[in-house]
C-alpha cells in the first residue's frame, strides 16, 4: 500500500451514487490525507455543485437531496479543519467556509472577491460634464423621438457618459445592439480623437451576429429608413459615425489572447486590452472565470459595456454572473433594462413576458391571445414525440432548401432553413436533439428518395461545433449541403461581404471542422439566434433538472413569428415554476463594499496560477 491508497472498501462502497469519478477520487484522497469524514464529504459535494454550475455549496439549503443539513458539531468540525479557511481571510487553501455557511472552492472564492472589488470600483461614476447640448444630441441620435418606446434607450445612451462600466439588459427585439451603437456615437462625439473600440462575444457565431448587427445599424443611421420613417443622421454626426468600427467582432478568447498550449490569456492587468471602449455582447453566456479574466484585462480608464439578456440561460460553466450583476446594480447602478419590443410581430411578446415572470395563468392567457401564432402540443411520451417529429419532417421536406444548383440559390435556401427550427431542452435521450435530428434525417431521406447510407446529400443541414479560425467557421454556424454547378456536393454558409451585404461561401464536406446535424439543436446552442418559427421540446420527466424558467424563456423567445411548445402539461408547469438559482457568493459580495483580503492581491500565487482558462472549444 502506498501513501495514496484508497480508503477501506466498506467506506468506499457507501459513497453516494450521485457522485462521479472526480468526487469519489477527491473524497478518497482527502480521507487518505487525514481529513475528517465531514470535510471529505462536503468537499466532494462542493465539487459536484460546481459541475452543476454552482460556485458554492450552501450547507443551509443543500441543492442535492442526498446531502443532509449538517449538525452544529459537524459544522464545528469543518471550521476546525486545516483544509478550510473562514471567509477567505488567510493563506490559500482548498475550501472557504463563509459566515452564511457557504462552502466555496478557493479559486471560485478568489474569482468572486476580485470580480466584486473590480465591479465596485468601475461602477463608481467619474466626474464628467457632457460637451454640447445632451438633449439635442439624443434627439439627433433618435431622430427626434421621445416617446415611451425609446425612453429606456435614451436613458442608456445618456447614462454611459462618465461611466467605466455600463450594463444593458433586455429581451430579444428590444434594440440592445442599436442602443450600443448610439452609445458609441455619443462617446465618440465627446472625444476629439477616434475612439479605440473592441467588440466581442463569447462564441464565434455570436461575434459574427454582433458584427453584422452593428454594420446594419451603421447603415441605417447613415442612410435612414424611409419605409419606417427614420431620417438619416444629421451631417455633422457623420465624422463620428465614420470612427465607429464595423470590422471583425472577436470571441472573448481572441480578445483576451488565449494561449491554448499554456491554457492562459496574454491579456491581463499587466498587459491590458488596448481600447477606450470594450463591448461584450451575450454576456449571460460568460461564466465566472471568464468574467473575472475580462475585468482583469480591461484598463481602469476603459469603458466596459456588458450587453445581454439576464433572463436567459446562464453560462454552461459555473456561475450566473450577469444575473448577479444585474441584481446588484438594478435601480441603483449603471444599468438600464430595455423592455419595449420592436419586433414587427407583437403577439408573442406576452408569452415571453409570462414565462419570464413565472406565471402559468398569464402564459395560458397569452397563448390564447396569440391565436394560431402559438400553441402547446401535448407530447407526453416517446410515441407522441415520434408522431410530431414526423409531421415536422414532412413540413421541412417542402421547404425550398434543395435548389438545383448551390451558389445560385444557396442564400435563399439558407434563409428558408432558418425560418423553421426545432429546439430541444436535452442533447441526449429520446427527447434530445441528437435522436430527434437522426429521426428527421431518416424521414427527409425517404421524402427526397436519398439512399439511407448516403451521409452527404442535397438538403442536409449541419451545425459547426468547434471554432476553426483558419476556415472562419465557428461554433454555432449552420451550413446547408447543396450541389454546385458541376454537380459536386458542397456545404454552404452565409457570410458578410466586404460591402456589408449577405453572401455565401462553400466548403467540401470532408474539410469541415467538427459538426453535427442542425435540423434539431439544443436550446443552449440557439442562444443569440432568431427564427421565424420555433418548436421547443421539453422532456416528460418533471423531475429532470434541465427544466427551468430560463431554459423555456430562452427557447420560446427565439421565435419571431410563431412558436410551438411540445410538452406534457406537467413538464410545462414544472419549467415555468422553476427558476434557475445557482448557488454562489458573488451576489452577496456585490451587495456590500468589498474589502479585498491581503491574499487577493495581484502577486498572490493563487491568482497568478489561475489565469488559465477552460478550453474555448467547449
Amino acid at each position: 500500500m502506498t501513501a495514496l491508497s484508497f480508503v477501506p472498501v466498506a467506506e468506499a462502497a457507501s459513497l453516494p451514487e450521485t457522485w462521479g469519478t472526480l468526487q469519489q477520487a477527491l473524497y478518497r484522497w482527502l480521507r487518505q490525507c487525514g481529513a475528517g469524514t465531514e470535510t471529505a464529504t462536503v468537499a466532494a459535494w462542493t465539487s459536484l455543485a460546481e459541475s452543476a454550475g454552482h460556485t458554492a455549496l450552501d450547507l443551509r439549503q443543500p441543492v442535492f437531496p442526498e446531502l443532509p443539513v449538517l449538525s452544529e458539531s459537524a459544522l464545528q468540525a469543518l471550521q476546525a479543519d486545516a483544509l478550510f479557511v473562514s471567509d477567505g481571510n488567510g493563506e490559500p487553501t482548498v475550501l472557504v467556509l463563509d459566515a452564511d455557511q457557504r462552502v466555496t472552492l478557493w479559486r471560485n472564492h478568489t474569482h468572486e472577491a476580485v470580480l466584486a472589488k473590480a465591479l465596485h470600483a468601475r461602477s463608481t461614476e467619474t466626474a464628467h460634464t457632457p460637451a454640447g447640448d445632451l438633449e439635442a444630441d439624443l434627439d439627433a441620435l433618435f431622430q427626434g423621438r421621445r416617446d415611451a418606446s425609446v425612453q429606456a434607450q435614451r436613458q442608456a445612451v445618456a447614462g454611459v457618459l462618465g461611466q467605466r462600466l455600463f450594463v444593458l439588459t433586455g429581451g430579444p427585439g428590444t434594440g440592445k445592439t442599436t442602443t450600443v451603437l448610439r452609445m458609441l456615437l455619443l462617446l465618440q462625439r465627446q472625444r476629439p480623437a477616434p475612439l479605440k473600440v473592441r467588440v466581442a462575444a463569447p462564441t464565434g457565431k455570436a461575434a459574427q451576429r454582433l458584427r453584422q448587427a452593428l454594420r446594419d445599424g451603421r447603415q441605417q443611421l447613415q442612410l435612414g429608413d424611409a419605409a419606417r420613417g427614420i431620417a438619416p443622421l444629421p451631417e455633422q454626426w457623420l465624422p463620428a459615425l465614420a470612427c465607429i468600427p464595423d470590422g471583425e467582432a472577436l470571441t472573448l478568447h481572441r480578445l483576451l489572447g488565449y494561449e491554448p498550449y499554456a491554457e492562459r490569456f496574454s491579456r491581463n492587468a499587466d498587459n491590458p486590452i488596448a481600447a477606450d471602449v470594450v463591448v461584450v455582447d451575450e454576456a449571460s453566456m460568460v461564466d465566472l472565470r471568464m468574467m473575472r479574466s475580462l475585468f482583469d484585462a480591461v484598463r481602469p480608464d476603459t469603458v466596459l459595456v456588458l450587453v445581454g439578456d439576464a433572463d436567459q440561460l446562464t453560462s454552461v460553466a459555473a456561475g450566473s454572473v450577469l444575473m448577479d450583476i444585474v441584481g446588484a446594480l438594478e435601480g441603483k447602478g449603471p444599468l438600464v433594462r430595455l423592455r419595449h419590443s420592436f419586433r414587427a410581430e407583437q403577439a408573442l411578446q406576452p408569452i415571453n413576458e409570462a414565462i419570464r415572470e413565472g406565471s402559468m395563468s398569464q402564459l395560458d392567457a397569452a397563448l390564447t391571445g396569440a391565436g394560431e401564432q402559438a400553441c402547446v402540443r401535448e407530447v407526453a411520451d416517446a410515441a407522441a414525440l415520434v408522431r410530431r417529429v414526423d409531421v415536422w419532417a414532412r413540413e421541412l421536406s417542402l421547404l425550398p432548401i434543395r435548389p438545383d444548383t448551390g451558389e445560385a440559390g444557396a442564400l435563399q435556401a439558407l434563409r428558408a432553413l432558418a425560418g423553421q427550427q426545432l429546439l430541444c431542452a436535452l442533447r441526449r435521450d429520446a427527447f434530445g436533439a441528437t435522436a430527434i435530428n437522426a429521426r428527421l434525417e431518416t424521414q427527409l431521406r425517404k421524402a427526397w428518395k436519398v439512399p439511407a447510407d448516403e451521409v452527404w446529400y442535397a438538403g442536409r443541414a449541419v451545425l459547426i461545433t468547434r471554432n476553426d479560425y483558419d476556415s472562419g467557421l465557428f461554433n454555432g454556424d449552420v451550413g446547408l449541403c447543396l450541389a454546385d454547378e458541376g454537380g459536386q456536393l458542397r456545404v454552404w454558409f452565409e457570410t458578410a461581404l466586404a460591402d456589408g451585404s449577405a453572401g455565401v461561401r462553400s466548403f467540401a464536406p470532408g474539410t469541415l471542422p467538427a459538426h453535427e446535424g442542425a435540423f434539431a439543436v439544443t436550446i443552449h446552442k440557439s442562444q443569440g439566434s432568431e427564427y421565424a418559427r420555433v418548436a421547443v421540446v421539453l422532456p416528460p420527466d418533471t423531475e429532470n433538472r434541465i427544466l427551468s424558467r430560463q431554459l423555456l424563456y430562452t427557447g420560446v423567445s427565439r421565435a419571431k413569428q410563431k412558436v410551438e411548445i411540445w410538452a406534457a402539461q406537467a413538464s410545462l408547469e414544472a419549467a415555468v415554476s422553476t427558476p434557475v438559482r445557482r448557488m454562489g457568493g458573488l451576489a452577496s459580495k456585490l451587495s456590500t463594499d468589498v474589502q479585498s483580503p491581503a491574499s487577493l492581491n495581484q502577486n498572490d500565487p493563487a491568482i497568478e496560477s489561475d489565469k488559465s482558462l477552460e478550453n474555448p472549444q467547449a
